[in-house]
């Protein structure tokens, strides 16, 4: 018997819902705080943030779009090279985070007065399927690569302690989804992760120097943002990447939680809230957000999609940006931990991409739909990019794009009747 979903709107008891947002802020942590260590700025502050924009973003979507916003590694390259600018610095990085967060603000007014019909005909399902799954599939690497089990800047050898915390915890994860029963079946990733942790301990590969270096107590370093328009126009071309992969998170959340969320709370309201808080992020010294796919992966696997339990991980991550030490102990969660959680979660993602050519009843006797998800797919798995500034548009992002561009080509040839097979 399948198990009943927890759906966005419940309130599970406090005793589920602390295990439950406790499971997503394990989720999220290892990619979110990796983003501040690479820009070299204080953890603290993006816990804090993080956690702040996510209810804020509940509040703005009316509770009706569950996502945890997390720190947004689309503007990292740009931001660096601000950093490394003579006579800049980090705040003016800033000033051009709150300007992209601005322009979501604004894309979302106009959204909000043109509709999201254009959705329908840019994104068909033989596109949309395509794209959702390449959000899991492009991220496959990374959880590889924390897993060890390729060579990389990570691991210059394969390390048979790190092989093995692996694959220990990738089959708690996968197996317990399966054969745990009762409240143990909602809470697999939380299980995988602390019998990964434990596993990881008696190898002898956690390090606890961190948390005893940590202070108890924190507050976070918070600092004003600087407008230079040379800065601005470094960062501004990385919106159009965070844009496209807003609409695939929302395509790809509402697929999981089997609502349209691209029309009810509606794309301008979930794009104003990811903007909102990015721009307030960028006002007070933390990073770009966005929407979190390790976040959708827990959903997808646990069929728990309550905004309480997510509103519950963001005010946790809040909490974190003051206790120093909870913070460090979650940060010495060894990367094959965290890998072999992600290989599953975001095989999830990738899945429900399928799910979506599927239920949609995607017929690839037609021509178009065979080149549609065809030409994304390779598109978002061959490596290709576009260079715009300082930015590459790579991955999904260029795939969403080009798929968007030939459903748009597709749908004049059928305006103007020269296509030999049409969609039903």
């Amino acid at each position: 018997m399948a198990r009943k979903a927890i759906q966005v709107e419940e309130r599970p008891s406090i005793g589920q819902m602390v295990p439950l947002s406790i499971q997503h802020l394990f989720a999220m942590f290892s990619a979110s705080v990796l983003v501040p260590n690479l820009l070299g700025i204080n953890p603290a502050v993006v816990l804090f943030m993080n956690g702040l924009g996510t209810l804020l973003y509940i509040l703005i979507t009316k509770g009706k779009a569950p996502a945890f916003l997390g720190s947004s590694f689309a503007f990292i390259a740009p931001a660096s090279i601000i950093i490394a600018t003579q006579g800049m610095g980090y705040e003016y990085a800033l000033g051009g985070f709150v300007v992209s967060g601005a322009l979501f603000c604004v894309a979302a007014v106009i959204i909000k007065f043109v509709g999201t019909k254009w959705i329908d005909v840019l994104l068909p399902p033989a596109a949309m399927g395509a794209v959702i799954a390449l959000i899991g599939l492009e991220l496959s690497g990374t959880a590889a690569d924390m897993g060890g089990l390729i060579l990389s800047e990570t691991y210059t050898s394969l390390d048979p302690k790190m092989i093995s915390v692996f694959i220990v915890t990738l089959a708690v994860a996968v197996f317990g989804s399966v054969v745990f029963r009762g409240f143990l079946s909602v809470i697999p990733i939380l299980v995988a992760i602390v019998v990964g942790y434990i596993l990881s301990a008696i190898l002898g590969i956690v390090d606890l120097t961190p948390v005893e270096e940590a202070p108890f107590f924190m507050l976070p370093n918070f600092q004003l943002a600087k407008f230079d328009a040379a800065a601005i126009s470094i960062i501004l071309p990385a919106t159009l990447v965070v844009v496209s992969e807003h609409i695939g998170h929302q395509l790809v959340t509402g697929e999981i939680v089997g609502r349209n969320l691209i029309k009810e709370p509606g794309l301008h309201r979930t794009l104003f809230g990811d903007g909102f808080s990015t721009m307030i992020s960028g006002l007070v010294g933390s990073v770009p957000t966005t929407t979190y796919g390790e976040n959708m992966g827990v959903m997808a696997m646990t069929k728990v999609y309550s905004v309480w339990v997510i509103g519950g991980a963001g005010v946790l991550s809040l909490l974190l940006g003051f206790f120093g030490k909870i913070s460090a102990l979650i940060q010495t969660i060894p990367n094959p931990v965290m890998g072999g959680v992600s290989f599953l979660l975001y095989g999830m993602i990738a899945v429900s991409g399928i799910r979506l050519l599927v239920d949609r009843k995607v017929d690839y006797s037609k021509s178009r739909n065979l080149a549609l998800t065809a030409v994304t797919m390779v598109t978002g798995l061959s490596g290709a990019f576009i260079q715009i500034g300082q930015v590459q548009l790579t991955g999904m992002a260029l795939a969403a794009l080009v798929a968007m561009a030939l459903s748009l080509i597709f749908y004049i040839i059928d305006r103007l009747h020269l296509a030999n097979d049409y969609d039903e």
